[in-house]
């Protein structure tokens, strides 16, 4: 059980350190980063119960019901609802790249006890590709949620309804149709291994965006024209 633990853990923690540690400025409160995982931790369970009562009551019947609306819709919504809810006003969400940090901290505590969870059920042989699967991809989805949070946060009233829908309906979108992949093509990894890579360059792209827009907040640069 203790490698299951290990090997659970480890990818997770391992993603989150790489996004934390690339913050410029100001760095965040462990403790807040922490109690941020463990909300994404805790969101796991009720998430895997609405999925089952889907399942059960054949509302979800379909494999593109199953990736944009079992997986896609309610895992976004939850951890956008945590982001919102616990961690958009508070005063430690003082620079536009404090939402990747909580946006892929919550992710990644969603992630770590789902593979957690399937180490137990399947075995500790597969968790070498759920580091670079599962476990990675909820990373980046966190990451680009963080990042229009950012980006809502530090724009005028006028501009954050924008921000705030794109930083869920984008997540959304990209872990739906990470998961219709797995779903309905037989040949799942030739599409997979090119959505990865887009995947990794989208949210490294917005994690270089992010350091330019608290560098320019630092600065006292407007900074609402910056590219989606």
């Amino acid at each position: 059980m203790l490698v299951i633990l290990s090997a659970g853990i480890a990818p997770g923690l391992a993603l989150l350190s790489y996004f934390y540690l690339r913050d410029e400025y100001e760095a965040e409160p462990i403790t807040l980063v922490f109690k941020t995982f463990m909300y994404g931790a805790l969101i796991t369970f009720p998430i895997m119960f609405l999925q089952y009562v889907l399942e059960v009551e054949g509302i979800i019947d379909s494999n593109w019901s199953t990736a944009f609306i079992s997986s896609g819709l309610l895992e976004e919504f939850f951890k956008w609802f945590i982001l919102m809810f616990a961690i958009f006003q508070h005063v430690d969400f003082n620079d536009p790249y404090d939402g990747i940090i909580y946006g892929a901290s919550v992710s990644l505590g969603f992630a770590t006890t789902e593979n957690i969870l399937y180490l137990v059920a399947n075995g500790v042989e597969h968790a070498f590709g759920r580091a670079i699967l599962p476990v990675s991809s909820h990373a980046l989805f966190g990451v680009i949620m963080g990042y229009y949070l950012g980006k809502a946060k530090f724009s005028s009233r006028e501009e954050r309804h924008k921000w705030l829908f794109i930083a869920i309906s984008l997540p959304l979108l990209l872990h739906g149709t990470y998961n219709y992949i797995f779903l309905a093509e037989k040949n799942w990894i030739y599409y997979m291994v090119p959505f990865m890579f887009f995947l990794w360059w989208l949210g490294l792209k917005k994690v270089k965006s992010a350091h330019r827009l608290t560098e320019k907040k630092y600065s006292g640069t407007n900074f609402e024209k910056e590219i989606i």
